[in-house]
């Protein structure tokens, strides 16, 4: 045990020297992204600014271990049923030179390749870029926009009885994210308004599927940024280039969350804030109203 422990951390941290630097993300064709659901172990790499990597925290061989188990007696994943737990998709992003970046399945990588597994199925997905920022500028003619978290805000739970109803089959089967009540009618306000929609997601989903899923419900999407909660050097630089390129482009921005509609003005320290109740049966049309109530600029 100690010395595969050895072995892999070895051939981890050289892992790690060879691609820091050299290996970065690029967007994957739909294509790809629709067919390519498996991937050899020895061309995912590790993300070098993902905490599995840091020398100070490092992988948690206890997981690796646990997972290792599952690879050598899982049935299923020995006969290759997909319902098994251990064949649930590494997300990665496709890279250069060759291969992918891992996003979120570390240690389930390792405990493949620790366990002489050859494939692993994975999720392409295409995560904000600042290229893709440019591109979603280039296209807008707006001076103003209006944010909203999916997360926080727009996604609920399985439990919350406040969602819109689910989309007509197939559709359904492919979207699964259940919308908080009213947020379409309240994003096609903005939409006929000429406002620029921005939504923000920390979760691994590609900017297309976020993009579709909204113009299934016709309302059209200007700016998508997801994996916000990535770490490391890249993506603060991306957070403070993007930050920049957005307040240079937008005069006015309104944000709304849970409890508060804020609208800022670009050369303004000032701010308006409008409270919402929080009421899931009257969110969206509180946010509304105070929508069409704002004074123009």
């Amino acid at each position: 045990m100690a010395d595969k422990v050895i072995h892999f951390q070895t051939f981890l941290d050289e892992e790690v020297k060879r691609v820091k630097g050299i290996y970065y993300p690029v967007r994957a064709s739909f294509f790809r992204r629709l067919l390519c659901k498996k991937a050899a172990c020895r061309k995912l790499h590790p993300n070098p600014d993902d905490e599995f990597c840091f020398p100070e925290v490092g992988p948690n061989y206890d997981i690796i271990s646990r997972y290792a188990e599952q690879y050598r007696t899982d049935p299923q994943f020995r006969s290759g049923l997909e319902e098994s737990s251990i064949l649930e998709p590494l997300m990665v992003q496709k890279a250069r030179p060759d291969g992918y970046l891992i996003l979120n399945g570390h240690h389930r990588w390792a405990a493949a390749m620790r366990s002489g597994v050859e494939k692993v199925p994975i999720s392409i997905v295409n995560l904000t870029q600042l290229s893709d920022i440019r591109k979603m500028l280039e296209n807008s003619q707006s001076d103003k926009r209006v944010t909203l978290d999916l997360d926080e805000v727009v996604f609920c739970g399985k439990d919350d009885p406040c969602v819109e109803k689910p989309l007509a089959f197939p559709m359904n089967r492919f979207y699964k994210e259940r919308i908080r009540r009213g947020i379409p009618a309240l994003l096609h306000a903005f939409n006929e308004k000429d406002w620029d929609i921005w939504v923000y997601t920390s979760k691994y989903y590609s900017i297309e599927y976020i993009r579709f899923l909204f113009k299934h419900r016709a309302v059209r999407l200007t700016g998508i940024v997801t994996g916000t909660a990535q770490k490391g050097s890249h993506a603060a630089e991306t957070a403070r280039e993007m930050k920049k390129m957005l307040e240079t482009k937008y005069q006015s921005t309104i944000h709304i969350d849970n409890h508060m509609v804020i609208r800022t003005v670009r050369g303004s320290k000032e701010c308006e804030e409008y409270s919402l109740s929080g009421s899931p049966e009257t969110w969206s049309r509180e946010a509304l109203d105070i929508f069409r109530k704002m004074k123009p600029l």
